[in-house]
């Protein structure tokens, strides 16, 4: 199986997929002072399951994007089932060539999507989403963050967990990659990995939702090795591997 485990982790019920979960969010959200007339832009965004919630708690508009097609099919169809189809606009794009005028956002979120990009890329990537935004606009960001000296070892294990190219960086390594960027005034906020951490996980998801995708992943033998696979190095290394959330300013 080489599905990206983020993709796989969605089919069996997962609906966070941040390192930090729903704490790492929060924590970036409460930064924001959200208003209806904010223009807001979040990369990467999955199946729009942010969007959602800020819209609904804060009124603002959001242009949602992300690379993958079926993913914005589904994104789609649960902003349509929300009812907020006029407040939330699902777009494909690249992150690394932004289809938008210079000075466009107040707010950029991205989550979880810089560790799969290469050092070139990543850096790219951060540079449109300063290009965008508008003077002192807010990016909010929060990905997977080394905490282990063994560094390559850990990174070559999680991208055979995950099936993914992956490439975290430490603390030192994502505050430089911003500051290069121009971006200023960093907060930033680290904790352990909850993404698949029982506890971090019924957090994130609740008892029952958690309880199912454990389920789902261990009771179906298609999904049982890869499921086990993921937990077993998640848990062997969760002192090697945490979160890392960041606030930067234009």
């Amino acid at each position: 199986m080489h599905e990206a485990g983020h993709t796989f982790l969605a089919k069996l019920g997962k609906t966070r997929l941040r390192p930090g979960g729903i704490q790492a969010t929060d924590w970036l959200f409460d930064h924001v002072d959200f208003s209806s007339d904010m223009s807001v832009l979040e990369v990467a965004c999955n199946q729009c399951t942010n969007a959602i919630e800020l819209v609904r708690k804060t009124g603002c508009s959001i242009t949602a994007v992300d690379l993958d097609a079926k993913v914005i099919d589904i994104a789609k169809d649960r902003v349509a089932k929300a009812g907020l189809t006029e407040k939330i606009h699902v777009e494909q794009a690249n992150a690394l060539n932004l289809p938008y005028q210079d000075n466009s956002f107040d707010l950029v979120i991205n989550e979880a999507m810089l560790t799969m990009l290469g050092d070139k890329q990543k850096t790219k990537a951060v540079s449109e989403y300063y290009r965008v935004l508008k003077p002192e606009g807010m990016l909010l960001t929060h990905d997977v963050r080394l905490t282990s000296a063994k560094a390559r070892a850990v990174v070559t294990g999680l991208q055979k967990a995950i099936h993914v190219p992956a490439k975290p960086y430490d603390e030192r390594g994502w505050k430089e990659l911003f500051v290069r960027a121009n971006f200023v005034e960093l907060d930033v906020l680290t904790g352990p990995m909850s993404l698949m951490n029982p506890i971090g996980m019924i957090r994130d998801e609740g008892l029952f939702s958690t309880m199912k995708i454990f389920r789902n992943g261990m009771m179906k033998s298609e999904n049982r090795p890869y499921f086990k696979q993921m937990f077993r190095f998640f848990q062997s290394n969760k002192k090697d591997l945490g979160f890392i959330a960041i606030v930067g300013i234009k």
